[in-house]
């Protein structure tokens, strides 16, 4: 299927800044799908996903501003979700569609999330990947203790062991997948060392505010679509408590919400075994 690395230019108060995203599948395909990554990740976790849906969908997966190919803001207070979410309205207009499927991983399913509460949304159907409109202070406390850490790496095989740990969460991968996760996580410093592909400066948003629970259930109870809920079984970031609860409120009150618990698996499952991939592919494609 072919493969094309774009961009486009968003826009923040401090000016214009760069959005790449990686596609997959041919332009004029009868649908499209948005995949979006977690806090510190790039669009590239997306490839065997991308690739099991490209032969009858396009498939475009950005990378969050300072993230991955994307530039970098220049004043970190600008990370946040009104930027990312005006950025992604962006990114749906260049691909020039009147709707989309949505899948999106931890932040990436609350920027899903938020665009899908607004009215006249152009998410047609949506996947949420291990994060809910609840999320518990513990899980978030353990994020903020890697998140905006700058590590220097001799080789990708220390990258490579660096994501293992921070990530353990993602499962039982296969050590292709940690390859090539280390492969698009890195970023080649000026000494010839290596660092990681985003921008330290994303913490200063994430950790500005006091630790506390998030409740974000006036967003979800306005969400229209009907959504695939994904939870690792292990997850510290979506509760199995919130998942139910996410079956019943919302688009959950009116039957449009399918929950999937993967075993083995925290926070949060990487869509990248074949198994997760099939229930995803089969959401997508089922209508």
């Amino acid at each position: 299927m072919p493969m094309s690395e774009r961009s486009f230019l968003g826009l923040s108060a401090a000016g214009f800044h760069p959005v790449a995203y990686t596609q997959w599948g041919r332009d004029d395909a009868a649908r499209t799908v948005v995949c979006v990554h977690g806090l510190t990740r790039n669009g590239r976790d997306f490839d065997p996903l991308a690739l099991a849906l490209a032969s009858r969908r396009r498939v475009a997966c950005p990378d969050v501003v300072g993230r991955g190919r994307s530039g970098w803001l220049p004043l970190p207070s600008l990370y946040g979700y009104p930027q990312y979410c005006a950025d992604m309205a962006a990114l749906i207009a260049r691909l020039g569609v009147e709707e989309v499927d949505w899948v999106g991983t931890s932040m990436g399913g609350l920027i899903g999330m938020m665009l899908a509460a607004q009215p006249n949304s152009p998410i047609r159907r949506m996947v949420v990947n291990d994060v809910g409109p609840f999320i518990a202070k513990a899980g978030l406390q353990r994020i903020a203790d890697y998140v905006g850490k700058d590590p220097v790496f001799e080789d990708l095989a220390a990258v490579e062991s660096y994501l293992r740990f921070v990530l353990m969460g993602f499962g039982r991968l296969s050590d292709s997948c940690w390859r090539h996760m280390a492969e698009h996580s890195a970023r080649r410093r000026p000494d010839g060392r290596y660092g990681l592909a985003y921008d330290p400066g994303i913490a200063e948003a994430f950790k500005s505010q006091p630790m506390d629970d998030v409740d974000l259930w006036a967003v979800w109870d306005r969400i229209q679509c009907p959504v695939l809920v994904l939870r690792g079984a292990d997850s510290d970031l979506l509760t199995a408590e919130t998942a139910q609860e996410m079956t019943r409120r919302g688009p959950g009150a009116k039957g449009g919400v399918r929950l999937v618990e993967f075993p083995h698996t925290g926070h949060a499952p990487a869509l990248m075994s074949e198994d997760q991939i099939a229930v995803v592919r089969d959401f997508l494609l089922d209508a």
